[in-house]
């Protein structure tokens, strides 16, 4: 008996990245798709609680059953599993155009498509690739079956994901060109991300167009950022389960609340 996956991304059902992960996991598990019926990347864990969503059963991926939806990625886990009752045993998300590395993770629609899930029990994995302009997503795909089946056999922990990211494969400063995929490491998440870059803004300031530039960190040797950089496949569990800062929370409880709880009259 198949394992049984549910498929998403944010760059949108229509996405080549997203086919190329339903073509390399079809063999191994039984699939059911639910994407954005458009790019929705950046929406991290955002959801649509106002207007009704609309939902499409396509036949985008031959037998297997998919639906696009009008909403973010955390929308299209919330409909697999609740409208249409599907009982995935894991969750992947992607190949998304662009990288999810560093704390690019927290804008991420790829990984909170996957984020939304392992808040429900069903663990989950993000595929994304650091190139953004026409990725080879052939040259990546052979690699996505061992990861997937090694996470289906040995499980996450409650509450953790997996991050995982290709390295650069085509020009794209400020990182330099992998011309062979050296490997795959498991990380931990740098801290290197995209800043606004202003293209355009009216003077009345009634509008402003952002673009993105590197932000760049002194990176641990053992982070994904790193280990990317020397053309390695970079593999982050993410634990997103427990929130609290311990450290601060057992350092400053009882002043905290002392002070807090009588204030000045």
């Amino acid at each position: 008996m198949k394992f049984k996956i549910l498929v998403t991304n944010d760059d949108g059902i229509e996405a080549p990245g997203i086919k190329e992960l339903v073509e390399a996991l079809h063999p191994i598990a039984d699939l059911w798709v639910v994407a954005p019926e458009s790019e929705q990347s950046g929406k991290s864990l955002s959801i649509t609680t106002i207007e009704p969503i609309a939902l499409k059963q396509v036949e985008r991926f031959g037998s297997i059953p998919a639906w696009s939806i009008r909403g973010t990625p955390a929308d299209c886990t919330k409909i697999g599993l609740s409208i249409l009752h599907l009982k995935p045993d894991l969750i992947v998300s992607g190949i998304n155009k662009g990288s999810n590395a560093g704390r690019n993770v927290l804008y991420s629609g790829t990984v909170g498509g996957i984020v939304e899930g392992v808040l429900r029990g069903i663990p989950g994995i993000a595929f994304s690739c650091c190139d953004i302009k026409d990725p080879e997503y052939s040259r990546l795909s052979p690699f996505i079956p061992p990861i997937v089946e090694y996470i289906l056999k040995n499980p996450l922990p409650s509450g953790t994901l997996l991050n995982v990211n290709f390295p650069h494969t085509k020009e794209s400063m400020p990182w330099p060109i992998v011309t062979e995929i050296q490997g795959v490491k498991l990380t931990r998440q740098g801290k290197g991300y995209w800043i606004e870059r202003v293209i355009e803004s009216q003077t009345s300031h009634s509008h402003v167009k952002f673009g993105a530039q590197a932000l760049i960190y002194e990176e641990e040797l053992d982070s994904d950022m790193h280990w990317l950089k020397l053309g390695y496949i970079a593999a982050v569990p993410i634990h997103v389960d427990e929130l609290t800062d311990w450290r601060y929370f057992h350092g400053h409880k009882d002043p905290f609340e002392q002070i807090t709880s009588c204030p000045l009259s």
